[in-house]
């Protein structure tokens, strides 16, 4: 089994290549994105508690995320391989995921989607207008998202560099 997670910008077609990968590999696809946006609508207690952090483009604490991702995927982890996208966002929780003892296993690839701000921009608004993702039409949310970004899991590239899993795949072409 192989352990994949997919980093990158919001709108770098993570979604978009995941559950591809994932089939083709024969392994559990998962958007953490999916599973909050859900929990949103079915408005459960989780979802009652990420609605404001997601709607001002803010990250879930680590802690909860961690849970989020091993109860999403359920008997499936390290040992049946996944690919996951939009975990591990920080560094923190790329740090928690690689313990000995996590049910969810240091992954054995990063696949970096690198996309310029300028493409970033373009997509989301396409991505508001077709999906109506609230998170995507107010460009304030946007830039914020982007700023996070940057700031909190931008750390990740480096870290998979050193650990020599790293693999950036050029984001800004035709998803074939």
């Amino acid at each position: 089994s192989v352990l994949i997670v997919l980093v990158g910008r919001p709108g770098s077609g993570k979604g978009t290549q995941g559950p591809v990968i994932a089939e083709r590999l024969a392994v559990p696809y998962l958007s953490t994105g999916d599973v909050l946006r859900a929990q949103v609508a079915a408005g459960t207690d989780l979802g009652r508690r990420v609605s404001a952090l997601i709607n001002r483009g803010e990250l879930v604490p680590d802690d909860l995320m961690v849970a989020v991702v091993a109860e999403a995927l359920g008997d499936t982890g390290k040992d049946d391989g996944y690919v996951l996208d939009g975990f591990p966002r920080t560094l923190a929780q790329a740090q928690v995921m690689e313990r000995s003892d996590s049910p969810l296993g240091a992954p054995d690839i990063a696949v970096h989607l690198a996309l310029p701000d300028t493409a970033v921009h373009e997509r989301l608004v396409r991505r508001a207008r077709e999906d109506g993702r609230a998170d995507d039409a107010d460009p304030a949310v946007v830039d914020r998202r982007l700023r996070v970004y940057t700031d909190e899991t931008e750390p990740l590239l480096d870290h998979y560099r050193r650990r020599g899993i790293l693999v950036t795949v050029d984001g800004d072409q035709p998803p074939d």
